[in-house]
């Protein structure tokens, strides 16, 4: 009597799409848009609009029938966000029984602040054996400092990237020790941070984006005439600070128990 050979489980892969310009999706995104992969891509909600799926079909590519939405809502409540991951994991586990891989289109790249990340994790929870994969992209910030042709740091310059939503006091403390700040989805605190700029004497050395790449991307230099206004949730400030003072550094590698560099 022949054994029944169980069917290959199908691949999560996580394909990074850029932050809204088609242009910017890798090569390697590219060839894996054409495959037979399914399509899930994420949606605040019942029968919202996906940011990502807009920047594939700006791409000029047709959305398969069979392609998929995942709800992940826009809370910061733990209990319904852990749900919301575990219902999405277990969907995915369903589709991958049938062999079939899953394209989960990200927009930015998959590896930063990203939704991938909480549904590989409830996904590899209910099914250990899955195989996860990742295909990088290009993330907001660089795409950002493309935008206005600025590098993020240069040679030993120190660059710390994290959202607005650590809040006033954290960032404030962080400015003496980085040569640039980058701080994402700053939606909620955008008069906050501004003020603190302006304290700082900082406030002519940031620049806004909003929805880089995307058609109605919108930079900003005067950030001082933001006061007031409501910003999209896809938007960063990239603040430079050339007063810095920086400490000693490590030249060279010295070599174990004689501090020589030769």
């Amino acid at each position: 009597m022949t054994e029944s050979v169980p069917p290959r489980l199908g691949r999560l892969i996580g394909l990074s799409l850029g932050p809204g310009d088609p242009d910017l999706i890798t090569r390697r995104g590219w060839t894996a848009l054409q495959s037979d992969a399914r399509w899930v891509y994420p949606v605040k909600g019942k029968g919202a609009e996906s940011y990502a799926l807009a920047i594939v079909q700006r791409a000029g590519l047709a959305v398969p029938a069979d392609a998929q939405a995942l709800h992940f809502p826009m809370t910061s409540d733990p209990r319904v966000l852990a749900l919301a991951w575990t219902r999405a994991g277990a969907c995915c586990a369903d589709w991958l029984a049938s062999g079939r891989d899953l394209l989960f289109l990200v927009e930015g790249d998959a590896s930063t602040y990203s939704t991938f990340g909480h549904l590989a994790r409830a996904l590899r929870a209910l099914v250990p054996a899955v195989v996860v994969e990742v295909i990088p992209g290009v993330p907001s910030y660089n795409a950002a400092a493309a935008r206005i042709a600025a590098p993020l740091v240069e040679e030993d310059g120190t660059l710390a990237i994290l959202p607005a939503a650590y809040g006033v006091a954290v960032i404030d403390g962080l400015i003496d020790s980085f040569d640039t700040l980058v701080l994402l989805k700053v939606k909620p605190l955008l008069d906050p941070l501004l003020d603190l700029l302006e304290r700082r004497g900082l406030l002519e050395q940031a620049c806004f984006i909003e929805k880089v790449g995307a058609p109605d991307e919108r930079v900003v230099e005067s950030v001082g005439s933001l006061r007031g206004e409501k910003v999209a949730y896809l938007s960063l400030l990239l603040v430079r600070n050339p007063g810095r003072v920086r400490g000693p550094l490590q030249r060279g590698c010295a070599k174990a128990g004689n501090g020589s560099d030769e």
